[in-house]
């Protein structure tokens, strides 16, 4: 039987998480939490989340770096900004969720077959390469990239609705200059290190 401790000692905590956080979601207002609750009440998510938002701002404060990242909340946050609206010290919640996805995809620490984390390096890619998301392309590499085929066909019927309506198409959208957008994005890596 193994049996797995709950407990987390203090020189296994991050201390330097919660600047990482600040930095990333430019939220320099995290650590004036009071964990008052009124994110976690607001959040339509709350209720499908394995921590609600007020739990993982306390993560973040208190160096939970790997509890934060691995949270199955992080990837349920709809960007609705109700719990940041609501905030009586003005956190921007939504903001923090961006930053620990990105951190979370960069450390590559998220579930498998989880399919935000990659519809967002998909789409990403798709769009550096191409200047646009092309919907139709960005499920197809998505699926194919978490290896489950019977998802796709799943949404097949979805899908062909789209395009009968004329709301995707089967052709790959691109932008005119798109040397002009590498270059600009090659600047900003650069300036971003």
């Amino acid at each position: 039987m193994d049996i797995q401790r709950k407990v987390k000692f203090e020189e296994e905590l991050d201390k330097n998480f919660l600047d990482e956080i600040k930095d990333m979601s430019g939220c320099e207002e995290i650590d004036k939490c009071i964990q008052c609750g009124a994110c976690s009440s607001s959040c339509p998510m709350a209720v499908y989340m394995d921590h609600p938002p007020r739990k993982i701002i306390s993560f973040i404060k208190n160096g939970f770096k790997e509890e934060a990242l691995k949270s199955f909340t992080i990837w349920l946050c709809a960007s609705c900004y109700t719990c940041q609206v609501r905030c009586p010290a003005k956190i921007k919640i939504t903001d923090v969720m961006y930053a620990l996805k990105r951190k979370a995809i960069e450390e590559k620490v998220y579930p498998n077959r989880l399919q935000p984390p990659v519809l967002a390096q998909e789409m990403c890619k798709l769009i550096a390469k191409n200047g646009r998301n092309s919907e139709l392309w960005l499920v197809v590499n998505m699926y194919i990239k978490l290896k489950n085929p019977l998802g796709m066909l799943k949404m097949a019927p979805l899908g062909i609705n789209l395009m009968k309506t004329g709301r995707m198409s089967l052709k790959k959208e691109k932008i005119k200059n798109r040397k002009q957008l590498r270059t600009l994005l090659n600047e900003v890596k650069e300036n971003a290190k």
